[in-house]
């Protein structure tokens, strides 16, 4: 099954040009990997100044991060035996990108860049409430900006 953008955008909160990732190309229990062209949009909502600074790339990963804990979320056992029509209640919590820490930044912007973005992530920790993971933003495997990032769920209703 592909899971594109229009999947994307149907289980992480950012909609329309907000949404950044373009399709996932791997995924398992621990790790992820999308791959995102919106960088060179002349229109991308991030954009300062006719530029796309490469911090920007932090949210690319964020992104990732949430479209990882949807696919976690829809792959576990109780979800996989839910009815279609139930599985939106059973979706993982929303997180929220509470820090992020040990950056480094090799480039000066993205929007130069010629290649597709490959946004990585890898889940080294984390339980019901937190989550971290470590991240690297890529383009034609040189890599751009890593670090690691805490994602803190929203309490349930």
């Amino acid at each position: 099954m592909h899971l594109g953008r229009l999947w994307i955008e149907q289980h992480i909160p950012h909609k329309g040009a907000m949404c950044l990732l373009d399709e996932v190309i791997s995924w398992d229990a621990a790790r992820i990997c999308c791959r995102s062209d919106s960088h060179r949009a002349p229109d991308h909502p991030l954009r300062q100044h006719g530029r796309l600074g490469a911090a920007c790339g932090i949210e690319y990963a964020a992104q990732a991060m949430a479209v990882h804990g949807a696919l976690v979320a829809a792959s576990s056992p109780l979800t996989s035996a839910m009815a279609a029509g139930a599985r939106a209640a059973a979706r993982s919590p929303r997180g929220y990108l509470a820090s992020v820490r040990e950056v480094r930044i090799e480039v000066e912007r993205l929007d130069d860049l010629p290649g597709s973005l490959l946004a990585r992530a890898e889940r080294i920790a984390g339980g019901e409430h937190t989550v971290l993971y470590h991240f690297t933003v890529l383009s034609a495997e040189r890599p751009l900006l890593s670090g690691r990032a805490s994602i803190v769920m929203a309490a349930q209703p």
